[in-house]
């Protein structure tokens, strides 16, 4: 396994290893044993980032969420799991009720949003279900305009403060929110986002279709414009989300995701099997490969439903690209 330090201070930064893994459906599409025996086989291969989030997954269980998070807890305290995993999560997003449907906490008024309150209180739900007295790295999930930035900077500087969180994140938000956000953090003197998690793969999703709650596109898009950022700032820390597209490029690489739905993809899959080919690797560990060793380097976050599915993830690590094989797969367009 590989390693790379995400936050800047002594006193609250983490080396995690440069594949993440996500614990999305744990506790619900996948069972309690099966997680369990990813998670071993995870850690037993040197990996130390898990992610997750106080929602997940609320629309498989017709629940709030919290499944993935109270599974993540019980493997913890079975194992005698400390400090030596970073485990992320998320707030803001949770639905106000049981059996709320996507389609329905696409309305802001359907999810408990990021007052100060809310975030507070939702940080020390999820530190009882993950069974610890702090969390190691608490994003901001969606965007929420009906509070006002400050309010949200101040009250995740609050739990650092308390020492009840370590790093911040923000997830899913526009690049120039993040960046107001992160403008109000340092004129305060208070800790900002440092991690930001968005969706982003080798293959290139359309921008210019309405998202979710938004007209405008899709702020959770990894963009030319949060790239660019990112690239601008080398102290932050890109986690993607959807990395190898749900599994679609082991299945061949026939993306359903309508936003793949472009002239780009033909052209990027074919250079992405090409190189595959010359590195006798799988479509899908090239595509992690490519993120893990970019200029910009990228933590993918990898789901798997059985351990055989994690072990093509992991293999990814040690793949190298050389200069010319990036520069065919950057190429493609």
């Amino acid at each position: 396994m590989r390693y790379r330090t995400i936050g800047r201070d002594p006193a609250t930064r983490r080396t995690v290893s440069v594949l993440g893994l996500g614990a999305i459906k744990f506790g619900s599409a996948v069972d309690e044993p099966t997680s369990f025996a990813i998670l071993d086989r995870y850690v037993a291969a040197g990996g130390t980032f898990v992610d997750t989030a106080n929602n997940y997954a609320f629309w498989l269980t017709g629940t709030r969420g919290g499944e993935s998070e109270s599974v993540l807890g019980r493997w913890r305290r079975s194992r005698g799991i400390g400090d030596e995993i970073t485990i992320a999560t998320k707030v803001g997003d949770r639905p106000v009720a049981d059996g709320l449907s996507l389609d329905e906490v696409a309305k802001p008024s359907n999810v408990e949003g990021l007052a100060p309150a809310v975030i507070r209180q939702a940080a020390l739900d999820s530190m009882e279900r993950l069974g610890t007295d702090r969390l190691d790295l608490l994003y901001a999930h969606q965007e929420d305009m009906a509070v006002p930035q400050r309010d949200v900077v101040d009250a995740f500087a609050g739990l650092v403060a308390d020492g009840l969180v370590g790093l911040l994140g923000v997830s899913n938000q526009w690049a120039w929110r993040v960046e107001r956000a992160r403008a109000l953090a340092a004129a305060a003197g208070v800790p900002g986002y440092e991690v930001l998690q968005y969706q982003h793969s080798y293959l290139r999703r359309r921008s210019d279709t309405p998202g979710f709650r938004t007209v405008d596109g899709r702020p959770g898009n990894a963009g030319g414009d949060l790239l660019s950022y990112v690239r601008a700032h080398p102290e932050l820390t890109l986690v993607a989300y959807s990395a190898v597209l749900g599994g679609a490029y082991a299945r061949g690489g026939r993306p359903t995701d309508p936003d793949l739905d472009h002239a780009g993809t033909p052209t990027r899959l074919a250079a992405l099997h090409r190189v595959a080919e010359e590195v006798g690797a799988t479509a899908h560990q090239v595509a992690l490969a490519w993120l893990i060793g970019g200029e910009v380097p990228v933590i993918p976050l990898v789901g798997a439903s059985s351990v055989a599915q994690l072990d093509e993830s992991l293999a990814a690590v040690d793949l190298e690209l050389s200069p010319r094989q990036r520069a065919t797969l950057d190429a493609a367009h």
